[in-house]
C-alpha cells in the first residue's frame, strides 16, 4: 500500500492526473469527439450564388435551363421546367443524356410534402443472357468493343419517365414542353468548346463507326469549331411526333422501328433489342431511401441505383467522427473520407443491385449499429488496403454472391428544379459513357447502358448480383438527393454526373455544406477526392493536390487526375432560393 506522505505515490497521484487531463483532451479535439453537431449549420449567403424568391433551375447548358424557366414563368411546374429542360439537353449537350437513355427522378410535392422516386432505368432485352459481354472463349469483353454498337443498348426509359410524370404532376400541356427543343433543333445552337472536345482523339474514331453520327458531329467530314452552328431538323421532326403522339410512337409506333432496325443490324456489334422490349417497358414508383445524417434527414433512390445506399453509409460512417471540428483543410478528414469510401464501395460491389431481380439488404446496410462497427476499421494513422472487403451482415442478410468491380462511365448530366409552389425535382439523367453506344437514330444517340452490368456472371464459380439477365435493370451510381432539416422542411437539391464518382461528388459536397458551413457554390468548387476501393483520386489544379504527399504518408496510392463532376445544387431557406451550378462544365442556375 501507498503512504500517501511518499514521495513516490505523489509523483504517481500526479501522474495520473496528468494522463486524465491528456485524455479529456483527447476527446473533446479529436476526430472521435462526441460533439458532432457543426456550431452554425450550414450557410447560404455567398456572392457567388444565384438567389430567387419564386423558382430555380439548375442544369449543364444555359439554353437547357432557359427551357425550364420559361416553363416555370407560364405557371408551369417543375415537372414542366424538367421535361423541357431534358429535352433540350438532349440536343446541346447529346453526349450526356437524352430520350435514347434513362434516368431517375426524385419529386416532392410542396403541398403534401410528399416524397416521390421515379425509376426510368434502362432494362436488358428478354433475348439478353448472362453470357451477353463474354467472348467466345467465356472470357470479359474488352469495354469498347462491348459498349460501341447494338449489343450495348438497353430500352430506354427517359421519355417513358417523363410522360408518366407529367401525367402525375404536369400542369402545361404536354407539346408545349418541346417547343423549346423543337425551335432551337430546327434555327440551330452554337456547338460549345465541351462538345467539340468530347469529339477529339479516340471517340471520334468511334462515333465515326455510325454513319448517322458521323454525317451529324462531322458534318461533310470537318471538324466542329467553337461557334459553328449546329442545326437536327431530323431530331425536331422526332419532337414534334411525340408531343402530337405521345411515348406509344417512340415504343411501340415507327421510331420504335427505327430504333430496333439500327440495333440488330448494326455492322460492328448486333444487339437483341425486339419490338416486343420496348413495348414492355414500364417505369417503376419506388419509396424513396431516407436516412439520418447528424441533425438532418438525406433522401435518395433506391435500386437499382446504389446511390442513396452508399451515399447513406459514407455518412452513416463519418458520422461517428469530428468531422465538423476537423473541417475541410485537416488531412484527417480526407483520410476518413477516403477510408469511409472505400468500405461503402466494398458493400456496394458485393449487395447492390436491382432489387427486383437480387434482395437488396437496405435496412442492414445502412443500420447505425453495423457503420459504427465499420468505422472502427478505420485508423487515422493508416490506410485500409484495397480492396477492402464487404461488412458481415446478420445471417439473414447474409449474401450468396461475389462482388464484382463493374463502375460505371461519366455520360450522364442533372437537373434541380424547385417551382413557386415548393414543388421540387432533383433528376439525373443519362446514356452511360460519351455518347453512348454511337448509334444516331432520328436525330438521337441510343444509351450503352448495358455495360453496367458486371460482364462476368460468375466469379471463382459464386455469381455475381449484378450479372445480366432479362428484363433486368443495371446497376446505377446516380444520386439525384434531397436535404431536409429537422422540421422536415426541403433545404437542398443535389446531383451530379460522373459514373461511379457520383457518390464521391454528392457525399463531398453534402459534408461541405452540412459539417463544414460551406455555402452550396464554395462546397461544389473544392477539389475532388474520391475513392472507389481501389486507387485514391485527387483533382488536378486544385488544392486538394496539397493532401497528396500526407496521404501517401498513411499509406494511400494516389493518382492525380481531373474529376469532372457536373453538381448542380439548390438550396433552400424560409426567404430565398439560392442556386449553384458547377464550373467543371458549361452549367448555370437562374431563378426569379
Amino acid at each position: 500500500m501507498y503512504d500517501f506522505l511518499n514521495i513516490n505515490f505523489l509523483r504517481d497521484l500526479k501522474y495520473f492526473f496528468y494522463k486524465v487531463i491528456l485524455f479529456s483532451l483527447f476527446l473533446t479535439s479529436s476526430a472521435y469527439s462526441q460533439d458532432l453537431q457543426p456550431e452554425d449549420g450550414y450557410k447560404l449567403i455567398s456572392q457567388n450564388l444565384i438567389k430567387a424568391k419564386n423558382h430555380m433551375v439548375v442544369a449543364a447548358h444555359p439554353a437547357a435551363v432557359s427551357a425550364g424557366i420559361e416553363m416555370l414563368r407560364e405557371n408551369g411546374s417543375a415537372v414542366d421546367a424538367a421535361i423541357a429542360t431534358q429535352l433540350v439537353l438532349n440536343l446541346v449537350e447529346p453526349q450526356s443524356s437524352g430520350i435514347g437513355g434513362g434516368a431517375f427522378l426524385m419529386y416532392l410535392d410542396g403541398k403534401t410534402k410528399e416524397l416521390l422516386t421515379y425509376d426510368g432505368r434502362e432494362t436488358a432485352p428478354a433475348e439478353a443472357t448472362e453470357k451477353l459481354f463474354l467472348t467466345s472463349e467465356g472470357e470479359s469483353m474488352r469495354f469498347y468493343d462491348a459498349a460501341i454498337g447494338g449489343r450495348s443498348v438497353g430500352v430506354p426509359g427517359t421519355l417513358a419517365l417523363l410522360e408518366r410524370v407529367h401525367k402525375a404532376h404536369g400542369r402545361l400541356p404536354w407539346t408545349r414542353l418541346f417547343q423549346p427543343a423543337i425551335a432551337i433543333a430546327n434555327n440551330g445552337f452554337p456547338a460549345s468548346t465541351r462538345l467539340i472536345n468530347s469529339l477529339k482523339g479516340k471517340r471520334k474514331k468511334r462515333i465515326q463507326t455510325n454513319k448517322a453520327s458521323a454525317d451529324y458531329f462531322f458534318p461533310s467530314g470537318k471538324t466542329l469549331r467553337p461557334g459553328d452552328v449546329i442545326k437536327n431538323r431530323i431530331f425536331a421532326e422526332t419532337l414534334s411526333k411525340i408531343a402530337n403522339h405521345g411515348s406509344q410512337i417512340f415504343y411501340q409506333g415507327e421510331i420504335a422501328k427505327d430504333i430496333i432496325t439500327e440495333v440488330v443490324s448494326n455492322n460492328r456489334n448486333p444487339g437483341k433489342l425486339k419490338l416486343s422490349d420496348l413495348k414492355n417497358y414500364k417505369v417503376i414508383k419506388r419509396k424513396p431511401i431516407c436516412h439520418t445524417y447528424r441533425k438532418y434527414k438525406v433522401c435518395g433512390m433506391p435500386p437499382p441505383s446504389s446511390g442513396a445506399i452508399s451515399i447513406g453509409q459514407i455518412l452513416g460512417i463519418l458520422e461517428n467522427f469530428n468531422l465538423p471540428k476537423l473541417g475541410p483543410d485537416s488531412i484527417d478528414s480526407w483520410h476518413i473520407i477516403i477510408e469511409a469510401g472505400k468500405l461503402a464501395f466494398a458493400d456496394r460491389a458485393l449487395y447492390i443491385a436491382d432489387s427486383d431481380f437480387v434482395p437488396v439488404p437496405i435496412s442492414a446496410l445502412l443500420d447505425k449499429s453495423y457503420l459504427s462497427e465499420r468505422a472502427k476499421l478505420i485508423n487515422l494513422s493508416s490506410s485500409i488496403s484495397v480492396p477492402a472487403m464487404a461488412g458481415a451482415l446478420p445471417q439473414k442478410t447474409k449474401s450468396s454472391y461475389i462482388p464484382d468491380s463493374s463502375i460505371g462511365r461519366p455520360g450522364t448530366s442533372h437537373i434541380s428544379i424547385i417551382d413557386k409552389e415548393g414543388n421540387a425535382v432533383s433528376m439525373t439523367t443519362t446514356i452511360e459513357g460519351a455518347f453512348g453506344s454511337q448509334i444516331m437514330v432520328r436525330g438521337f444517340l441510343l444509351n450503352s447502358e448495358l455495360t453496367d452490368f458486371s460482364f462476368l456472371p460468375k466469379i471463382d464459380g459464386k455469381l455475381v448480383a449484378n450479372r445480366v439477365q432479362p428484363g433486368k435493370r443495371p446497376r446505377s451510381s446516380m444520386s439525384p438527393t434531397m436535404v431536409f432539416d429537422r422540421e422536415g422542411n426541403l433545404i437542398l437539391i443535389i446531383g451530379s454526373p460522373g459514373g461511379s464518382r457520383i457518390i464521391s461528388y454528392v457525399a463531398q459536397t453534402l459534408i461541405a455544406v452540412l459539417d463544414w458551413g460551406l455555402d452550396i457554390q464554395t462546397a461544389i468548387n473544392l477539389g475532388h477526392v474520391v475513392n472507389r476501393n481501389t486507387d485514391t483520386e485527387i483533382e488536378l489544379e486544385t488544392k486538394a493536390i496539397t493532401f497528396t504527399k500526407p496521404l501517401i504518408k498513411r499509406g494511400h496510392k494516389i493518382r492525380q487526375r481531373n474529376l469532372n463532376s457536373g453538381l448542380h445544387v439548390i438550396a433552400i431557406d424560409k426567404e430565398n432560393l439560392y442556386g449553384a451550378a458547377d464550373p467543371r462544365r458549361e452549367g448555370k442556375a437562374q431563378g426569379d
